[in-house]
């Protein structure tokens, strides 16, 4: 019989069929189509890719954490007093 292995891992690891398997890249396709509506943008740093977007309320608002280094998410509060 021939044979080819699948690969990914991630996203359908716990499919049982092709058609669940199709299914799952389909729902991702939407996500995906829906985040690109609402500003999100892939860019590739290195070997990575990341998804990034310009307004941190909105990637907040999608259940998102930002993997930015703790320096860079902190927002700095003016110092009133001078």
């Amino acid at each position: 019989m021939t044979y080819f292995t699948w690969r990914e891992s991630g996203l359908t690891t716990d499919c049982a069929s092709l058609e669940a398997m199709a299914a799952r890249f389909e729902e991702s396709a939407s996500l995906m189509r829906r985040m690109a509506e609402e500003g999100f943008r892939l860019e590739r740093d290195g070997d990575q890719q990341r998804i990034t977007h310009p307004d941190p309320s909105v990637f907040e608002a999608w259940g998102f954490v930002s993997e930015e280094s703790p320096v860079r998410q902190l927002t700095l509060i003016p110092d009133l007093d001078t």
